[in-house]
C-alpha cells in the first residue's frame, strides 16, 4: 500500500514538517514540550541555515533548522538518520555559531549570551553509555556541570532523542513530548490519523502538511528525490555491517573490546579499531558514491571532505 504521508526522517519531509513559514506553530509546539515552563516560546523566527566561519577558508556548518525565539534564544535541529563518528563533536561545533555570531561588532559588549539549544533528532541510538538505564532513554539533556553535579552554565543546553528508544503504543503517550516522538516515528506508517491526534490543531495541520497527494509535481518529485536518498543511506549501512543488524554488529564490537582489555590488548585493539572504523567509512562512501548520492550527503553521513569522497 502507498504511503499516505511523507517519512520526516528524509530532508523534504522534514523541512516540510518543521521548517517553513507555514510549520512554525508545529516547530513552535515541539520546541515547547523539551524546554521546561519557563523557558517556552511563544514565536520564532528563522534564521540562514548556512552559517560560514569568520575566515574565508573555514569549514561551513549547515543546519537542519535554525530559528531564534522571541527573547533571542537561538535554537538549531538537526535529522541525523545514520551514526557518524566524532558526531557530539559535531554538535558542539555547531553551537559555537550562534554563540559566536552574539558578540557586538564595534560596540562595547559585556558578554551576555542569550540561551544556545542543540537538538538533534536520531534515527540510531548511542553505543557508549556505562549506565544502563541511560542506554534505554529517549530523551538526553546535557550542559555543563561542576564536578558534584550543579550546573556551571544554563544557557547553553544539548537535547539528543533517540528516536530506536521511544517504543509507547497510541494507548500510553502521556506527554506532549510522547505525542511529538509517536507522531514522527510512525508518521510514514499511518494511513489515517490516529484517534488522538483528530482534536489537535497544530497535529491536524501537521498532517495536512505530510500528505503527499497535495504536494505540487515539483515538490512529488522533490520528495521521491530526497527519498530515495534515505532509501540508498538505509541499505548501504544495512549492506556495510553485512546480514547483521547495526545493534548486533555493535554490542558485537562492544564485547569484543572488553574481552580485549580482560586480555591486555588494549593497544592492538585500538589501533584494529580505529583502522576497522576508517576502512569501514571509506566502504560505505564508496557504495553511496557509486549509488549516486550526493557528495553533501556523503559528506554528512561519514564526515569525510569533499576532497576524500573524490579520490574514492
Amino acid at each position: 500500500m502507498e504511503a499516505r504521508y511523507v517519512n520526516p526522517f528524509t530532508d523534504f519531509g522534514f523541512k516540510k514538517l518543521f521548517g517553513e513559514e507555514a510549520s512554525k506553530p508545529s516547530l513552535i509546539d515541539f520546541l515547547n514540550s523539551l524546554l521546561p515552563q519557563n523557558a517556552q516560546i511563544k514565536n520564532l523566527s528563522f534564521k540562514n541555515s548556512e552559517q560560514l566561519g569568520a575566515l574565508s577558508d573555514e569549514r561551513k556548518a549547515v543546519f537542519d533548522i535554525y530559528c531564534e525565539g522571541e527573547n533571542g534564544e537561538k535554537f538549531i535541529v538537526e535529522l541525523q538518520k545514520a551514526k557518524q563518528d566524532f558526531f557530539r563533536e559535531r554538535t558542539i561545533f555547531y553551537s559555537t555559531f550562534p554563540i559566536a555570531e552574539q558578540a557586538k561588532q564595534g560596540k562595547d559588549w559585556n558578554f551576555n549570551l542569550t540561551a544556545v539549544y542543540c537538538i538533534g533528532i536520531l534515527d540510531f541510538t548511542f553505543s557508549d553509555y556505562k549506565d544502563e538505564v541511560d542506554r534505554h532513554q529517549i530523551k538526553h539533556e546535557i550542559k555543563l556541570r561542576y564536578p558534584d553535579g550543579s550546573t556551571f552554565y544554563d544557557k547553553l543546553t544539548y537535547i539528543y532523542l533517540e528516536m530506536p528508544n521511544f517504543s509507547k503504543s497510541e494507548s500510553e503517550l502521556d506527554t506532549r513530548l510522547d505525542k511529538w516522538l509517536y507522531f514522527i516515528k510512525h508518521l510514514k506508517e499511518f494511513q489515517d490519523i490516529p484517534v488522538i491526534f483528530k482534536n489537535e490543531v497544530v497535529f491536524l495541520s501537521a498532517f495536512e502538511k505530510a500528505e503527499f497527494a497535495k504536494y505540487t509535481p515539483e515538490e512529488k518529485y522533490n520528495y521521491n528525490q530526497s527519498l530515495k536518498n534515505y532509501w540508498d543511506l538505509v541499505n548501504v549501512m544495512n549492506s556495510a555491517v553485512g546480514k547483521a543488524s547495526r545493534e548486533n554488529f555493535e554490542k558485537g564490537l562492544e564485547k569484543g573490546l572488553e574481552k580485549g582489555i580482560e586480555i591486555g590488548r588494549v593497544e592492538g585493539i585500538e589501533i584494529g579499531k580505529e583502522k576497522g572504523i576508517e576502512e569501514g567509512v571509506a566502504k560505505v562512501a564508496r557504495a553511496l558514491k557509486l549509488k549516486g548520492v550526493s557528495p553533501d550527503l556523503i559528506c554528512e553521513t561519514t564526515g569525510l571532505t569533499i576532497e576524500e569522497i573524490i579520490s574514492l
